[in-house]
């Protein structure tokens, strides 16, 4: 673990985490405050976009990391800028691996199917570490009418390298900072995460 990189370790760890210590909440007077400068750029005319606002709060970038936007807690986030039409490259990113990977089962933008749930909906309450642990490990619910299963994909890597990407995509969507949209623009890519995608796809 010591040769992978920040971006690259940073999803490995938190599945690690939530697997063997409970999540400590952060409390409000230690939280750091977002930094203005980072602000997000809503697009007032996307419809499609349910804002909550308390959630793009909480989910407000406090500082940038090689080109990777971070919020209070040090997990990744969203960044928008002009007016709602530019995006950071991981949510861009996460947008096309999300469509890619998840869709199929999760319905197009997160919007969930007849047997798998709104993903817009459960990010909305689901943690990073949680989300990161569903990734990794699978989920299984059982009711007495039916049963849903969320296989493991912690040996895929086309998802599990991209989780971050995957997760800043949909806690942008349960925000309300991006609809229904494909991202038009995009922030370029950095080279951390140039240099994270080939270590983790060992190329």
């Amino acid at each position: 673990m010591q040769y992978l990189s920040k971006t690259v370790s940073r999803p490995l760890l938190a599945a690690l985490a939530l697997a063997t210590v409970g999540v400590v909440a952060v409390h409000a007077e230690d939280a750091k405050p977002a930094d203005a400068a980072l602000a997000n750029s809503l697009n007032t005319d996307d419809k499609s976009a349910e804002v909550d606002d308390k959630l793009l709060k909480k989910n407000a970038a406090t500082k940038v990391e090689d080109g990777k936007y971070l919020d209070a807690d040090g997990h990744p986030t969203f960044h928008v800028t002009d007016k709602g039409k530019k995006f950071d490259w991981y949510t861009y990113s996460g947008y096309r691996r999300y469509h890619a990977e998840c869709h199929v089962c999760h319905g197009p933008d997160g919007m969930g199917s007849t047997y798998a749930p709104a993903l817009k909906d459960s990010l909305k309450h689901l943690s990073y570490e949680e989300f990161i642990g569903i990734l990794a490990g699978g989920k299984q619910d059982v009711s007495s009418s039916d049963q849903k299963v969320m296989p493991a994909f912690g040996d895929n890597k086309n998802v599990m390298c991209y989780a971050d990407d995957l997760y800043v995509y949909l806690k942008a969507r349960a925000t309300g900072a991006m609809g229904r949209v494909r991202p038009g623009d995009k922030e370029d890519k950095p080279e951390a995460a140039k240099k994270s995608e080939k270590e983790c796809m060992g190329g």
